[in-house]
């Protein structure tokens, strides 16, 4: 599996200070069509340890990836809007909205989750403050 990722930024949220990056990949169709399955990964953890949060957007029937057509970080659903992975603000709206559902931020292992399950919420957010709205 190729996979690409950029240098880590940091995000302080309050006290708290996070290095976050964005990732591409390609994972296996277990034999199924050309066996590239176009996946954007956005992680987060904290410095000085190896333990991540991975949020992993799979294309599929209604979601879309950056995979040639859309631009580098890019994950939108059918007729809904795009979000632009390496924006700060939304990568700090993914992190907030893993976090309340329970996700962690291990310091030694990964704690993946699917980042598709956050996207509507992360998009009303997103469109909210873009509009100028206080959420």
């Amino acid at each position: 599996m190729a996979r690409s990722e950029r240098k880590p930024r940091r995000m302080v949220v309050g006290e708290e200070v996070f290095l976050w990056s964005v990732g591409h990949d390609h994972a296996s169709d277990d034999g199924e069509g050309d066996g590239r399955r176009c996946r954007n990964l956005l992680t987060v953890r904290r410095p000085g340890v190896n333990g991540r949060l991975l949020l992993v957007f799979a294309e599929g029937p209604g979601r879309m990836v950056s995979d040639g057509f859309l631009p580098s970080g890019a994950v939108t659903t059918a007729g809904g809007p795009v979000l632009n992975l390496h924006e700060p603000g939304t990568a700090r709206a993914f992190l907030d909205a893993a976090l309340a559902a329970g996700a962690q931020l291990p310091d030694r292992t990964t704690c993946a989750a699917d980042g598709w399950a956050f996207f509507d919420a992360v998009a009303d957010l997103r469109a909210a403050a873009a509009g100028g709205v206080d959420v």
